[in-house]
């Protein structure tokens, strides 16, 4: 897909060149002054007439009407020079790539070294040009009956740059991996429940484990009862669908130690159980795994770059519907870990599966523990869909996964977990813990809840209600599934200290 030149340039016959565009109050300079002179100056004059912008994110296209070997120059404006971010040259990379697609271009080249400044070096351009490709140019595949014309694809980049050309290649390859993972992370969390069971999900797992060399464990529900998961299997109780707990296991060092664990929610459909939800909140309940899909996907990026980390995913997989023998409120179920728990609401389930994937992660000798949930609507309605809300019980391991997110754009807000949020989760009469103990500070019951389970092992948890999934198009991506926290639990595992 991507080949990296350092000459060549302006003799090759592209089907377009693209060149960023710093806002500036002067003339035409560097390799857009040479395309300037080439086409007698008229890059000037439609500069000045306003034809090509500048301005941060726009996308001006010039036909060069065979005065050059090159037949289209798309100019990518990226505003003043010293404020251009990592994160804005992806999001104008990204759309531009929509750009690219909805004009059909099959092969384009790219002037990687317009794309730079003192904070982004042409190796960070490279990795956001390719994250951005694949992240902005993903479209699910749907059930839709196929036509039978062509389809067109973007399939070759040639980049130039004056930087090395094998740093290149694996920055590029980097931000490849990074934007397929995120998009299979997507295409999990698009596809109907029907069609992506407990079992699908597993089968999914071993299929990475088969490719990436990692140890895999599928627990089945005769397993889980041996071990006493009994808040898992309480929302499994009302399914035909079995359960599985899935463990993927990654060592990146020559000893089982400081080991990362990151659990993900698999709730694969969610009626809500007894407590049921409105129709209106029901409809895309088949993306309640999305958790799930995070990790799987995380887990596809170490696959491939192997980082010097031991990392143990675990997921809690099974949907909660309605039957003559689903779990009811008022029920009192036992956990794993010997904690016993008053159901005060069957929709508040994620956190009851989570509680013994946690407890499991332990017993494969997590040291850390990151959770990834759509555990409430009432994140949503504290931080809204663009933030992810984050609880910890460790600030230094809450410091490292801030600057991942800060890295990949995936922005997380932390929420508190007080003494009295602690009294409230343990305000059961009857058991140790009540798994829904009022609408008041929602969110933050869940994540209380859960820290009782984690304990004194360094913890995290992500509620990411608000954010795995969008209502509308966005440069990095169409609406539906965003693939949120692949990046970033990835990012972490890389840097992790």
């Amino acid at each position: 897909m991507f080949t990296v030149k350092q000459d060549g340039l302006f003799d090759a016959p592209h089907e377009a060149v693209v060149i960023g565009l710093f806002d500036k109050n002067q003339p035409l300079s560097g390799i857009a002054a040479k395309w300037n002179e080439q086409l007698n100056g008229q890059l000037t004059i439609l500069l000045k007439e306003g034809d090509i912008s500048a301005k941060k994110k726009r996308i001006s296209k010039v036909h060069t009407l065979g005065q050059t070997a090159v037949k289209r120059l798309y100019f990518v404006g990226l505003g003043k020079e010293e404020e251009l971010t990592f994160e804005v040259l992806r999001e104008a990379f990204g759309k531009l790539f929509k750009t690219l697609k909805e004009a059909k271009l099959t092969e384009v080249a790219v002037a990687l070294d317009t794309f730079t400044n003192e904070r982004i070096d042409a190796n960070e351009a490279a990795h956001a040009l390719s994250e951005a490709l694949l992240l902005a140019t993903y479209q699910f595949a749907g059930y839709k009956q196929k036509t039978n014309e062509p389809e067109k694809k973007l399939e070759n980049i040639a980049i130039y740059t004056e930087a090395d050309q094998s740093e290149i290649e694996a920055s590029a390859f980097v931000g490849r991996v990074y934007g397929k993972a995120t998009n299979s992370a997507r295409t999990l969390v698009n596809t109907p429940s029907n069609l992506l069971t407990a079992t699908d999900l597993a089968n999914y797992a071993v299929k990475l484990a088969q490719k990436y060399d990692f140890e895999c464990e599928i627990l089945e529900k005769d397993d889980m009862e041996k071990l006493g998961m009994g808040a898992f299997l309480a929302v499994n109780k009302g399914s035909t669908e079995p359960p599985k707990m899935i463990v993927l296991k990654y060592q990146g060092k020559e000893t089982w130690e400081n080991v990362i664990g990151l659990i993900g929610k698999g709730v694969t459909f969610d009626t809500g159980g007894y407590s049921i939800k409105p129709r209106e909140s029901m409809v895309d309940m088949k993306t309640d795994m999305a958790g799930a899909a995070a990790v799987l996907g995380a887990m596809e990026i170490i696959g491939e770059l192997r980082p010097e980390q031991n990392v143990v995913a675990v997921i809690p997989a099974t949907d909660n519907v309605i039957s003559g023998d689903a779990f009811k409120p008022d029920d009192v179920i036992t956990s794993m870990s010997g904690k016993t728990i008053e159901v005060k609401n069957t929709d508040a389930e994620g956190r009851l599966i989570l509680a013994d994937a946690i407890t499991y992660a332990k017993h494969h000798g997590a040291n850390y523990l990151i959770d990834v949930a759509t555990l409430t609507g009432g994140v949503i309605v504290a931080l809204g869909v663009h933030t992810t809300g984050a609880m910890t019980n460790d600030e230094a391991l809450f410091e490292q996964l801030l600057e991942a997110s800060i890295e990949t754009g995936e922005f997380i807000w932390r929420l508190p977990i007080t003494e009295k949020d602690k009294e409230r989760v343990r305000s059961s009469k009857i058991a140790d813990l009540n798994n829904s103990p009022g609408r008041e500070g929602h969110a933050i019951m869940g994540g209380a809840f859960l820290a009782e389970f984690a304990e004194d092992t360094p913890w995290i948890h992500l509620d990411i209600a608000g954010t795995s999934v969008t209502s509308k198009e966005h440069d990095l991506g169409p609406a539906g599934a965003t693939g949120v926290m692949v990046r970033t639990l990835a990012t972490l595992v890389e840097r992790f200290e």
